[in-house]
């Protein structure tokens, strides 16, 4: 279809290629636009009705909406803000540089722009720079037909009328409907008789983190946001939970491979190569002072190490060995916590489960290992125990350490996710060394 499309519009087919955009989904419109070139993306979106347009615009990318806010007229930039979302137009002025958003506000209207002012004082991150104003709000005192007649009124330019809300006149929320519910009930019914007075809510303040954990926990599509006075001042939908759900994520992959997360929505091809590099050295040299610990507990044991050269081929497979176990607790007790299942009051529970869990797969190697060195290998018996205890003393130290870390960084209120690979791996390799180093001396008498 793209490319019918962009062979009409090459051999300026203008009007057949418009009848079947049209016939296109408004996602899929977007990711045509994406494709052809800037020129010929300004023509597709010059095409399209205005209201099909409205919709493609919120669909592309930060860098396709920039060039179209660039290319249009005043007049073409006012009517895709009047018909713009205004949670929307808050995240596009965000990350637009100043000269767009000049011009964006210069064709706002006054409300508009007040409103916009008020939701950018909220903290990044948070309920009030998530929500959006454009909800429905019921009195308790209408009847179901009132409200019905009400919502075909102001439905129109809202966000959902899935859930509407049922507010004071001091704007104080007092219950939610759905509208399913409001068409299934008698027209003479009372709003209050029907609605839920048991409303999930979220404070302004609240983080972005939470509010999606709120979502999952209790089935949402929709989440009215209220200030310290139980005021109702806007709603969060499911559509800014999913975009919130995949920039922590991609926060946590990020943290989890030793990158310092800049601008999570930034596309790796879109991103210039000292974009990347500053992402990467300063993690890259933490590791690397801190890795010197390695190399310290190495010197220290080298005489150790030249009366029994052997010792130094299973170095590698100890360290190994160690960060992965490591690793493996980690990333378990990370998704717990991430999830919820697990909190600071469960510690000892995780303890004992993970030294119980690690004892077996330290044995288990241990015994694997044992057979390979002293059957297949023929290394000394001494030489082999050595390292199979070792074993086993890492593999239960980095497994303990790889459920503790997680935890204790969610307690001091950091990202547990900064605990995993490459933290851990450092130091599980100066432990296992140290180990090692010990349990030579202590068995061979060095």
């Amino acid at each position: 279809m793209n490319e019918i499309i962009a062979a009409l519009i090459s051999h300026g087919k203008f009007a057949e290629a418009r009848n079947e955009i049209i016939k296109m989904n408004v996602v899929d419109i977007a990711q045509l636009l994406e494709e052809l070139d800037k020129s010929n993306a300004l023509i597709v979106f010059r095409l399209l009705p205005k209201d099909i347009a409205v919709e493609v615009f919120a669909y592309l990318s930060y860098e396709h909406q920039q060039f179209i806010i660039e290319s249009i007229t005043d007049k073409e930039i006012q009517n895709i803000m009047d018909e713009l979302f205004l949670d929307d137009t808050v995240e596009l002025i965000e990350e637009m540089p100043a000269n767009i958003v000049k011009k964006i506000l210069k064709n706002t209207n006054d409300e508009t722009r007040k409103m916009i002012n008020l939701i950018l004082k909220y903290p990044d991150n948070s309920a009030g720079s998530l929500m959006t104003i454009e909800y429905v709000d019921l009195k308790k005192e209408m009847t179901v037909k009132e409200a019905l007649e009400h919502i075909k009124k102001t439905g129109v330019d809202k966000e959902t009328i899935d859930i509407c809300y049922v507010i004071d006149n001091n704007r104080k929320l007092e219950g939610s409907v759905p509208i399913r519910k409001l068409i299934l009930s008698s027209e003479n019914e009372k709003v209050s008789d029907i609605m839920d007075r048991n409303v999930i809510a979220v404070n302004t303040l609240i983080d972005q983190e939470e509010i999606a954990a709120m979502f999952k926990k209790y089935d949402l599509v929709a989440m009215p946001v209220v200030d310290n006075e139980n005021r109702l001042v806007g709603i969060i939908t499911i559509d800014d939970v999913v975009d919130v759900i995949e920039q922590e994520n991609t926060e946590d992959f990020y943290k989890m491979g030793a990158i310092t997360p800049t601008d999570v929505d930034e596309k790796y091809l879109k991103m210039g190569v000292f974009t990347l590099a500053k992402q990467r050295i300063v993690w890259l040299l933490v590791l690397m002072i801190s890795a010197t610990f390695t190399g310290r507990i190495i010197v220290r044991y080298e005489n150790l190490l030249q009366s029994m050269v052997g010792l130094t081929a299973f170095i590698p497979m100890l360290m190994d060995t160690g960060g992965n176990a490591g690793t493996q607790a980690s990333t378990i007790i990370i998704r717990g916590l991430a999830l919820g299942e697990i909190k600071f009051r469960n510690v000892f529970t995780i303890l004992w489960k993970e030294f119980r869990v690690s004892l077996l797969v330290g044995i288990a190697l241990a015994g694997i290992n044992f057979l390979r060195l002293y059957f297949l290998e023929k290394v000394g018996i001494a030489t082999a125990v050595v390292v199979c205890i070792s074993l086993v003393i890492t593999v239960v130290i980095a497994k303990i350490i790889g459920s503790l870390l997680p935890i204790g960084a969610k307690r001091l209120n950091l990202d547990p996710a900064i605990m995993a690979s490459p933290i851990l791996t450092t130091i599980v390799d100066a432990i296992s060394l140290f180990t090692y180093f010990n349990v030579a001396m202590w068995i061979l008498g060095k």
